[in-house]
């Protein structure tokens, strides 16, 4: 693909905040860039060249829009995508990133968990599946309790919930319900692991050359979504190889090009040591990945970029401990404003991100305190004080 001459055209699936980096970064490489999703004024819509509107679960829709434009790359951004149709699109020629097949893959949990621990042998938490309240009881409970229980389908923690006993069984299924992508009535329920800590590590597929890594970037998620990120995490060297092997074993087997973010549990080991557990899967930039802004020489974004369209990436190196905070809405407003920006920005070494989303509901991400510092400890304290400072407000 490196071979071809510029400017490309570029299309993303998904506009939000993530989306939005993509498309900036795609902008600095000389790309054109059309931004689709399924509602007017998304981040990415902010700076692309072309923005478009449609139901992204819709195959029909979904496929028009790619025709009209014939972009050169297709780059899901998000999980809630009528699949099929990438893979048709795909086999009428047009380059899919990473792959069709990786799309589909990732977007269901049953089928990553599947692939990771049945086809490629890889350590994960136990799990079962349960198609009914009534399964879910029979399946959680040789697991031991607590359990974990979340929706096959779902995005940023939506349906997932820690299940105490059986008496919390029942309101774990309708969460799941209720929380859950598309029509299928499946859960998935994992044995709760008692983690040391939680890690990302960013791995960048290319269509030629190794398989790259960055370095790990541990996180804390609460409603299953992330809140803080930093990097680099403490790892150590054996449990950093068993990471980066796990990831590449996966990486490989879904093949194609661009940053996958593969999430990690470390957890106490049966010898007394640490033992590294497979979690979780995006073929895309992730959102503990933000920390990238501040803390590498390339982004996660640039990272992406540069494997989907085929250019050299001599390094990835940290360029020092950094740290982010997500801003949160709490409230739901129909348009907003943000108070508290100065002293925000009042400390060195501090940005602040503000996605431009058009309104706001309760626990919504709006923006992210960015940081660097002297140690892991300085910067994420950084970052806490400055995303504490900016507030969601109505418009005036």
């Amino acid at each position: 693909m490196a071979s071809r001459p510029f400017p490309r055209t570029l299309m993303l699936l998904g506009s939000g905040e993530l989306g939005k980096e993509v498309a900036i970064a795609a902008q600095r490489l000389g790309c054109r860039v059309i931004a689709v999703d399924r509602y007017a004024g998304a981040p990415a819509m902010h700076v692309a060249d072309t923005a478009e509107v449609i139901a992204m679960t819709d195959p029909e829709a979904l496929k028009a829009v790619v025709r009209r434009h014939r972009p050169d790359v297709l780059i899901p951004e998000i999980e809630a995508l009528a699949v099929d149709a990438l893979a048709e699109l795909e086999a009428e020629g047009t380059t899919v990133i990473p792959t069709a097949r990786a799309t589909a893959v990732t977007m269901n949990r049953d089928r990553i968990r599947d692939l990771a621990a049945g086809e490629l042998g890889l350590r994960t938490a136990r799990f079962a599946y349960a198609s009914s309240a009534e399964e879910l009881v029979a399946a959680a409970a040789p697991l031991g309790w607590p359990v974990v229980v979340k929706p096959v389908m779902s995005s940023s923690g939506k349906g997932q919930s820690v299940v105490e006993g059986p008496e919390g069984i029942a309101v774990a299924w309708e969460a799941a319900m209720a929380g859950a992508r598309g029509s299928g009535e499946r859960v998935i329920v994992e044995e709760f692991l008692r983690f040391e800590q939680e890690i990302t590590l960013l791995t960048v597929k290319q269509w030629e050359g190794p398989t790259l890594f960055c370095p790990p970037i541990g996180h804390l998620q609460e409603r299953g979504d992330y809140q803080t990120s930093w990097q680099p995490a403490h790892l150590g060297w054996d449990q950093l190889a068993a990471a980066q092997s796990m990831a590449r074993a996966v990486t490989d087997n879904l093949g194609g090009a661009g940053l996958f973010g593969v999430e990690f549990f470390v957890c106490a080991g049966p010898d007394g040591g640490s033992e590294v557990v497979f979690s979780e899967l995006s073929p895309r930039p992730h959102d503990t990945g933000l920390v990238t802004l501040a803390g590498q020489n390339l982004s996660e974004f640039e990272l992406h970029l540069r494997a989907v369209l085929g250019l050299p990436i001599p390094e990835i190196r940290s360029t020092g401990p950094a740290a982010s905070r997500v801003i949160l809405a709490e409230d739901a407003l129909e348009s907003v404003a943000y108070t508290g920006l100065e002293q925000a920005l009042s400390e060195t070494d501090v940005q602040v991100l503000l996605f431009g989303k058009p309104d706001a509901r309760p626990q919504r991400r709006m923006g992210v305190a960015l940081a660097s510092g002297s140690d892991l400890e300085e910067a994420r304290a950084k970052a806490d004080r400055a995303a504490g400072r900016v507030r969601v407000v109505a418009a005036p």
